[in-house]
């Protein structure tokens, strides 16, 4: 950091100042702007999921935008033609009269219309905006690296809102920081796209100029850390020797952590009684290691106690990352009805975790809470037709003349496999896109008329939540997010 008094910090300086609780980044919106505030309002780094956010936002304000706050915070883009843009296509004054009939976004390619765009870039600034309102505390956006085609446009509208950390999981992110890099300077940036069966030497890229979006004349942006989201020493290393731009820090997930996890490294390992994935001691950060690297580090899985924090430090980290007891939080955007139920597990003893190794069309292995009457159940999600509307965990693979086709494993059968996919990656898939819209309140409405069904996910440790929060009966962000005090060096 220059040592000039007017100079502003490094973004490796300020990944150094980042509060010790660091909140999960879970999707489709479970971190929302509500959640990331109030654990930035009680001094820990509040992260909203950047998952799917266009389709949230348009959702929401298809529903009415009760309270007026996506309205408020739109208003205040900064190029005010593309905010009214955006409000008059998805606004619904009063809401949409049958719930879940949503107008529909468009799934995100390659390369997408300017419409399509903006609505990704409005949707991050007005999502991180939020957030931010009315306090000084510090907001990170999350996003899956497996999510390609919306990421770039997502950062850049984060990055129009303020945010403060971007966290990237779920694949390797080599190309983020330079990515980062490129939009706070407004200029073109893009990333490879990973298409099944490319020819040797062909490569695809997914690019956005922010000019099409701000014009001539972009408002300051600031490039925030980056932390990314890994599961071992050895990647961390590989990251920060191959890196296009600079890692700021790391995030360590377990495979106890929720969500995605990564698949064990032993791929020869048997599964155990239940069919899930076994993890050995290969399949745990070296923290001394990572300790030498000389990035800050918080570790997620298992941590969300002020024992754990002390842990965490006590191990070399700057803090920890905390995601299913704040899940199930007051604040966040859990659906009400699931929240008391899984709260309702825990109290009874009941709370359980399958980590599903089939479950999403990723191939990663997908931490899935049992919870009865959600498509945990194999035998509710037979009954469910497929169908793929949505699209976010789409493959796109090359077709014979070049172009690009996409598909996806949780689609209909006969549709994936007329797009040459192979029927092995049928079995056991779910659409983990349509199931988080549920999850979020979001429902979309089934071929036959239904409302598609809830799948939720959390964390290995939610079976002993009951030790780690004040009541069962409900509570806050704040109430569990003083793990310790936060770090400002």
């Amino acid at each position: 950091m220059s040592d000039c008094p007017d100079a502003k910090p490094t973004a490796a300086a300020l990944a150094r100042r980042l509060p010790a609780v660091i909140q999960g980044g879970m999707g489709v919106s479970i971190s929302n702007w509500r959640l990331a505030k109030a654990v930035s309002q009680a001094g820990g780094l509040g992260v909203i999921s950047g998952t799917g956010l266009d389709r949230v936002v348009a959702y929401r304000l298809q529903e009415g935008d009760a309270g007026g706050h996506l309205r408020r915070v739109i208003a205040r883009f900064p190029i005010p033609a593309v905010a009214e843009r955006i409000l008059n296509r998805w606004y619904v004054a009063g809401g949409i009269t049958r719930p879940g009939a949503y107008r529909a976004t468009a799934m995100v390619e390659h390369e997408p219309r300017i419409d399509t765009l903006e609505l990704l870039v409005v949707a991050n600034f007005a999502e991180v905006a939020l957030a931010k309102e009315g306090h000084d505390g510090v907001v990170g956006i999350n996003l899956l690296e497996k999510v390609q085609s919306p990421n770039v446009a997502s950062l850049y509208g984060a990055m129009l809102g303020g945010v403060d950390a971007v966290l990237m999981g779920a694949g390797i992110p080599r190309e983020i920081p330079g990515v980062l890099d490129r939009l706070a300077a407004h200029q073109e940036a893009s990333l490879i796209l990973r298409v099944e069966g490319a020819l040797p030497g062909e490569t695809t890229r997914i690019r956005f100029d922010p000019r099409c979006i701000v014009g001539d004349i972009p408002p300051p942006v600031f490039r925030p850390p980056f932390l990314a989201v890994i599961t071992s020493d050895i990647l961390a290393q590989a990251l920060l020797r191959s890196t296009d731009g600079g890692v700021d820090g790391f995030v360590v997930e377990g495979p106890t952590a929720g969500g995605h996890n990564a698949p064990p490294r032993n791929h020869n390992e048997p599964l155990n009684a239940r069919g899930e994935p076994v993890y050995g001691p290969r399949d745990h950060a070296d923290l001394v290691k990572l300790a030498k690297l000389g990035r800050p580090f918080w570790l997620a899985g298992g941590f969300g106690t002020p024992e754990g924090l002390a842990k965490a430090q006590a191990a070399g980290a700057q803090g920890v990352q905390i995601g299913t007891i704040l899940a199930l939080s007051e604040e966040s955007g859990l659906r009400p009805d699931l929240k008391a139920q899984v709260l309702g597990l825990v109290r009874d003893g009941k709370a359980g975790v399958f980590t599903d190794r089939l479950a999403s069309p990723t191939g990663f292995p997908f931490k899935v809470a049992e919870v009865p009457g959600t498509l945990s159940d194999p035998a509710v999600y037979a009954s469910r037709t497929r169908i793929c509307n949505l699209g976010y965990l789409r493959m796109p693979y090359r077709l014979e003349n070049g172009k690009l086709g996409w598909r996806c494993a949780a689609e209909p059968e006969a549709a994936f496999i007329a797009k040459g996919g192979d029927p092995a990656e049928l079995v056991g898939r779910k659409c983990i896109c349509n199931a988080l819209m549920s999850t979020a309140g979001m429902p979309l409405i089934t071929p036959e008329g239904g409302r598609e069904l809830p799948l939720v996910t959390a964390g290995d440790c939610v079976a002993k939540l009951a030790d780690a929060v004040p009541s069962l009966d409900g509570y806050k962000a704040a109430d569990v997010c003083g793990l310790g005090t936060p770090v400002r060096t």
